[in-house]
């Protein structure tokens, strides 16, 4: 196994410890354990790699799966890799001579070597410290086992490091080195180190740096591999070839099964088919063997670490050991053992399993249906979505399906099509419902996740069909209530309240709850957009109270309440809101579903707004990195505000795994908006500029979104020292608030207010003008609850502050920006803030001059920069140096206490230095 090496930083600082110890002249031996491929070489290669660079003499010998047919095999092999100051120095002392490869004494008593060896290692280490490895001491004969205890009891005050490393998983009960470990653990000289699996976010950094592979194709691997890197790097290798398991691992994996005895090969096949695990009595009656040899050959297997005791069970040590037991079987062998699990098993899922595999395909359909029943009742919509899928894929391989099903094809068709939108795969379940007849009840559900899609045009013609197609005064209700929604965004929106006091009327009428409340909650957002927030409460209030039997619409409700507290900064309750609703997505298994994902972004917002930055980045961590799905993708993009808040090392590989995701509009702002302002910390506003333009291309000129945007658009021309676009920018952020503010196109809070003064003080920025009073309103904007936001504008106040001339003020700000910083951890807001407070000279030093120092010579360049000329252009002007020029502006900037030529032209007007 090559490549990086990942997840062991702690094990190799233990192992770096026992080092230092011998450079030190105190000895010190540690045993390394873990399976077959879990990294043991790889980490000793790297501390080997260490000992080198610190001027070790490092010896490695290989023991060999020989038995005692070679004594001192790993010895021989250490000397006979070794420098040639190693030879000579054995060489040049006869006795330590016998030592080497091919003399005539070689094979000499054990005890003499093992003392020989041992004044070797002395020698050496009197000239440079010596690390001695030995691996696989699994396989080591009797003399390298007896060598190892000596050394570790003998040498003791020389500069010596001795590691040795062995499989655990091929350590059964009678294994010679047992004995020989349990001695050696007991020394005090002695550490013990057993690797276990890597975690998955490690293995997936260990995959992708083997090549590219796609967010599914890594999650795969890193769950068939569970932690083992080598068993990922073979399985990376056979995503290349096609192949689902690779020769060269399967032969691994079962190289260690042909030498269990006939019995246990038996029950071992038996238990692969039953699948990871096994209960005994199960496995006892499938194999067919009398008790007493049944337990024989199961004391056998697990004492060679084949199967793990599990309960009332049992469980393969690893699922890739049970899928290549499995791949050897011989087709007939592996039907019949399915069909004799399928006769004595009565859970759904796995008689569906064994069925299908026993190619009972009727029994397989009848199983998958009823395991889809059973996983909806616990509320697994995903495991139900698949079992139903499944069965759908047999419909046309069996006589009378509707029979074995209990219902019609397009019946289970409809429920597979809800689990999947439940289970977080709305696009699944709109190909599905695209497939079935267009029934009322199929297009108010296709109609409704359209909606969730953002396809407003092909959901509003969902809805009216599901309204003319409707039957009973329910189904009427509920296609009502849903073509109003479907409205809201669309060019027909005045009619909303019409449509939803329609479906009210109906639902009221025919008793239908869930259509009740769907319409109060489309009504409330309707009203919350024309500005009557209070009313908008009433109508919120009332869907929950109301309740639903629909799930997905409860959720909806709590979704809702926490939102509109969280758009008018009422971040305590938004956070009670929500976090009933997340209780109520994680108990009901819609964890995954639109408004479950709704819930859990919501919260964290809300902790990132209170300046409760840990907490976000504790529910962050949830927000996996690497992802594969649009709800996984959207969930990610959110990790990103602490992320870029605090330059965190994450921020680059998250973005890497999100670029995919970019189509999705909804993604694209989160992501790249995010990923502008952090280009912006980092000093590269034109990439910034780019992030925001790309995004802004693809939103509806009318969306709030776009306000915060643009923002971050003005801001990155103010760096790059530009006009060009910035009054284009502002209108569009104009036009936005203005939509939001009349009510035409979604309602926009105090959050939304903030962000479009924000806007307006970005612009004068970008224009050369600090203006005081405007940057003092953004900050009472953002002061309502949201944190960060207020610190950042306090560093603009306080820059405007100081270009004003007002010193106490701005150091004022400038204290507050900073106690809000440090208290949240955000480095680049911090040293930003600390880069001003240097050349302002806060907190100590003598106070800048009013005309900031400048020379005659700078004046007189501090001119031509305030009229926009570039450095090459005032060289020419003033026939100096363009050099020259450069080393005058970072003088301006600096006693000016200013980052930007825009803002040292700005301060230098407010200061009239350019009267």
């Amino acid at each position: 196994m090559n490549g990086l090496l990942v997840g062991r930083s702690v094990e190799l600082a233990g192992l770096a410890r026992v080092l230092q110890s011998a450079a030190d002249g105190v000895a010190g031996v540690a045993l390394v354990g873990g399976d077959a491929g879990i990294g043991k070489s790889r980490l000793v290669a790297e501390l080997a790699a260490e000992a080198r660079e610190r001027g070790f003499n490092v010896l490695v010998g290989q023991c060999a799966e020989l038995g005692d047919a070679l004594p001192y095999l790993p010895l021989a092999d250490a000397l006979r890799g070794a420098e040639p100051a190693v030879r000579e120095a054995a060489a040049a002392h006869p006795m330590l001579g016998q030592l080497l490869p091919g003399s005539e004494s070689a094979s000499s008593a054990g005890l003499t070597q093992q003392r020989l060896f041992g004044s070797l290692l002395g020698l050496l280490a009197d000239v440079q410290p010596v690390l001695f490895v030995i691996e696989d001491l699994h396989w080591a004969d009797r003399s390298t086992r007896d060598l190892l205890v000596f050394l570790s009891r003998m040498v003791q005050s020389e500069r010596v490091c001795v590691v040795g490393t062995y499989r655990t998983d091929d350590l059964h009960r009678r294994h010679p080195l047992r004995s020989v470990l349990a001695e050696l653990k007991r020394l005090p000289t002695v550490m013990s180190l057993e690797l276990g699996p890597l975690d998955p976010g490690a293995l997936s950094d260990y995959v992708a740096s083997l090549g590219h592979l796609d967010a599914h194709g890594l999650g795969l691997i890193v769950t068939r591999a569970e932690g083992n890197p080598f068993y990922a790097e073979e399985l990376f290798a056979a995503v290349a070839e096609g192949d689902s398991l690779p020769d060269g691992l399967a032969s691994l994996l079962l190289s260690r099964v042909e030498v269990l005895s006939e019995a246990g090969q038996r029950v071992l096949r038996a238990a692969a088919v039953a699948g990871r695990r096994v209960e005994d009595d199960l496995l006892r009656e499938v194999s067919g063997l009398p008790l007493a040899e049944f337990e024989q050959a199961v004391r056998e297997i697990v004492s060679r670490g084949l199967l793990r005791i599990d309960g009332p069970g049992y469980i393969f040590r690893h699922a890739l050991l049970q899928e290549a037991v499995y791949t050897d079987l011989l087709p007939g062998e592996r039907t019949r053992l399915h069909a004799a699990f399928a006769r004595l098993l009565t859970s759904p899922a796995e008689l569906a399993h064994h069925h299908l595999a026993g190619h009972d395909l009727a029994g397989a359909l009848a199983a998958s249906v009823e395991a889809g029943r059973a996983a909806e009742r616990v509320g697994a919509p995903a495991e139900a979505h698949r079992h139903y899928d499944r069965a759908l894929g047999l419909w046309d391989r069996v006589d009378d399906a509707a029979r074995l099903a209990g219902e019609s094809r397009e019946r289970l068709a409809f429920r597979s099509a809800v689990m999947a939108s439940d289970s977080g795969d709305t696009h699944r379940a709109v190909t599905q419902l695209r497939a079935l007849p267009q029934t009322s009840e199929v297009s108010e559900r296709l109609a409704y996740y359209l909606y969730e899609l953002d396809d407003s045009a092909g959901a509003v013609a969902a809805a009216e069909h599901a309204v003319r197609s409707a039957g009973s005064p329910s189904e009427l209700a509920r296609a009502q209530a849903t073509y109003a929604r479907t409205l809201l965004w669309s060019p027909r929106h005045q009619e909303v309240e019409t449509h939803c006091l329609r479906a009210l009327e109906t639902a009221r009428a025919a008793g239908a709850r869930d259509a009740e409340v769907g319409a109060l909650l489309t009504l409330a957002t309707f009203t919350e957009h024309r500005g009557d927030l209070g009313r908008a409460h009433e109508l919120v209030d009332a869907a929950c109270a109301e309740g639903s039997s629909d799930l997905a619409m409860n959720l909806r409700a709590r979704f809702h309440h926490a939102r509109i507290h969280y758009d008018q900064g009422l971040l305590v309750y938004a956070a009670e809101a929500a976090d009933e609703g997340i209780q109520m997505a994680s108990e009901s298994g819609l964890k995954w579903s639109t408004y479950g994902t709704d819930l859990r972004f919501l919260r964290f917002l809300v902790h990132y707004a209170a300046g409760e930055w840990d907490q976000a980045e504790t529910v962050a961590a949830m927000f996996g990195a690497r992802v594969g799905t649009p709800p996984e993708a959207l969930l990610s993009s959110f990790a990103l505000f602490v992320e870029v808040g605090r330059d965190l090392p994450a921020v680059e590989s998250r973005l890497g795994w999100l670029r995919p995701f970019w189509d999705d509009e909804l993604i694209a702002y989160m992501s790249r908006g995010l990923a502008a302002e952090h280009a912006l910390w980092h000093g590269d506003p034109a990439t910034a500029l780019d992030h925001v333009r790309a995004v802004l291309a693809r939103l509806n000129p009318g969306e709030a979104t776009n306000i915060r945007l643009v923002a971050t658009g003005l801001w990155a021309l103010a760096e790059l020292g530009t006009t060009e676009g910035a009054d284009e920018l502002r209108e569009r952020a104009r036009f936005a608030l203005d939509v939001g503010l009349t009510g035409e196109g979604g309602h926009v809070g105090p959050e939304g207010q903030a962000w479009g003064l924000r806007v307006e003080a970005e612009w004068h920025r970008v224009h050369g003008r600090l203006d005081v009073e405007l940057w003092r309103r953004v900050v009472e904007a953002f002061d309502f609850g949201f944190v960060y936001e207020t610190a950042r504008a306090r560093w603009r106040l306080a820059e405007a502050l100081l270009a004003a001339g007002d010193r106490e003020a701005a150091q004022a700000e400038w204290d507050l920006a900073r106690e809000v910083a440090g208290k949240l951890r955000a480095v680049p807001l911090e040293n930003a803030l600390l880069e001003f407070g240097r050349r302002a000279r806060f907190g100590g030093g003598p106070a800048a001059p009013a005309d900031g120092g400048l020379t005659a010579r700078e004046v007189e360049v501090l001119r031509l920069v305030a009229e926009g000329l570039t450095n090459r252009e005032i060289a020419e002007r003033l026939f100096i140096a363009q050099k020259t020029v450069s080393v005058h502006v970072s003088n301006i900037l600096g006693k000016l206490a200013v980052s930007t030529r825009t803002h040292a032209a700005a301060t230098a007007r407010q200061r009239g230095l350019l009267d």
